[in-house]
């Protein structure tokens, strides 16, 4: 029974030695109690943070255009006009035609003859055509249209070593040896705690960073360039009008028909004439234009892009917090060694496994596995380390 008392009282030493160094008492201390000063371990938090070792790439994939053949159809002669010309027609017919108004004549002799001109065929007129006159000239056309090319480049990566902190600096409280120049008749009095820093904990990352490809460091920058692809043209022979069809007009003079009467003939004489039955006429006709079918190379869908994204590569960085600076407590009040019955630290064994910090057995006695899981449980809810003070007690539910 006496080990386990002689255990506890190892683990409050740490207070026990920096009481005797400050000469620090407990303030309104009560007699029949016991107290000490325990060390508060720093409190850190545990984080994991994913961080970009290489960037994401958005990569330009290019759809070339497509084309196709058709027929396209080029003018060989322009469009012009022509005459459609119908001549003026006669009909014949035949009329009695009075020559000359009898007279009365008594005189004697031999009859006389006269020459009289009678119309036999009306005036008319006729159209002239004159076609349209071409000449053959060479032009310039376009065989295929202009359109465009889309070309990419590569991005430049730069390679980049960087050190996360990954544990902050922290200071902490180091036994040394004794003093020797410590007069007093018991070394232990001489103990000395000293703050120590303890340096913080790094870890080298080395990340591949994107820095475009027009120099301007923006990740994929500049790293599509369009070029302009010019028209390709040809030459074509075209009839063009250098002289478009025209009409003119012409008189046909009325005919005359010379008859030779004489005086003692009729007045009248049957003659047959041509006379106009419809006058000559024209309508005016377009020649459409004529082209001729020529295969050439057209365009179906202009070059595009899509973009294809790579996502970034990550590794997992795990990061402790300092969440509370430990140091020294206070004066905590503890259970006296006499108070420290094999009772209590059952109770104790059963709070820290129910907890989940002991696997042992409840054997009454204060033993490493016991201390062990003790200690673990107050660091883990932030306690004082060190002693069976009534703050740990408390929070494991034992009653004292």
């Amino acid at each position: 029974m006496e080990k386990w008392k002689v255990i506890l009282l190892l683990l409050s030493g740490f207070a026990a030695s920096v009481s005797a160094q400050t000469d620090d008492t407990p303030p309104n201390a009560q007699p029949g109690k016991c107290y000490a000063k325990c060390h508060m371990a720093d409190v850190f938090e545990t984080t994991t943070e994913q961080v970009a070792i290489k960037s994401a790439l958005n990569q330009t994939i290019v759809i070339p255009a497509t084309y196709e053949t058709k027929n396209q159809y080029q003018l060989v002669k322009e469009e012009s006009r022509r005459f459609i010309l119908t001549p003026a027609q006669h009909e014949t017919v035949t009329q009695n035609v009075e020559l000359k108004m009898a007279t009365q004549r008594f005189a004697s002799g031999p009859a006389e003859t006269a020459t009289e001109y009678v119309l036999v065929k009306e005036e008319s007129k006729r159209y002239i055509q004159t076609p349209a006159v071409y000449e053959t000239v060479n032009e310039k056309y376009e065989m295929e249209p202009a359109s465009f090319r889309i070309e990419t480049m590569p991005p430049a990566f730069e390679t980049v070593t960087e050190r996360i902190e990954t544990k902050p600096a922290t200071m902490k409280w180091t036994r040394k040896n004794t003093d020797a120049n410590c007069l007093n008749a018991n070394p232990d009095d001489c103990i000395i705690w000293c703050m120590v820093e303890t340096p913080a904990e790094y870890q080298t990352i080395t990340r591949r960073v994107n820095r475009g490809c027009d120099g301007s460091g923006k990740p994929d920058a500049g790293c599509t360039k369009t070029l302009q692809i010019p028209a390709v043209m040809g030459t074509r022979t075209v009839q063009r009008i250098k002289k478009p069809a025209s009409i003119s007009e012409e008189i046909i003079p009325a005919e005359y028909k010379a008859v030779t009467i004489r005086r003692t003939d009729a007045p009248t004489t049957s003659i047959t004439r041509q006379l106009l039955k419809t006058p000559a006429s024209y309508r005016e006709e377009f020649v459409p234009a004529e082209y001729k079918a020529v295969p050439a190379r057209v365009q179906k869908t202009p070059a595009t892009t899509r973009i294809e994204v790579t996502p970034p590569e990550y590794i997992t960085v795990t990061k402790r917090k300092l969440v509370r600076r430990g140091g020294f407590s206070e004066w905590k009040e503890v259970l006296c060694g006499e108070k420290v019955t094999g009772y209590t630290v059952r109770q104790i064994q059963d709070a820290l496994r129910k907890a989940g910090y002991y696997k042992g057995a409840s054997d009454n006695t204060m033993g490493a596995g016991t201390k062990a899981a003790l200690v673990k449980f107050q660091q883990d809810k932030g306690l004082p380390v060190g002693n069976v003070d009534f703050e740990t007690l408390k929070a494991l539910g034992v009653n004292y």
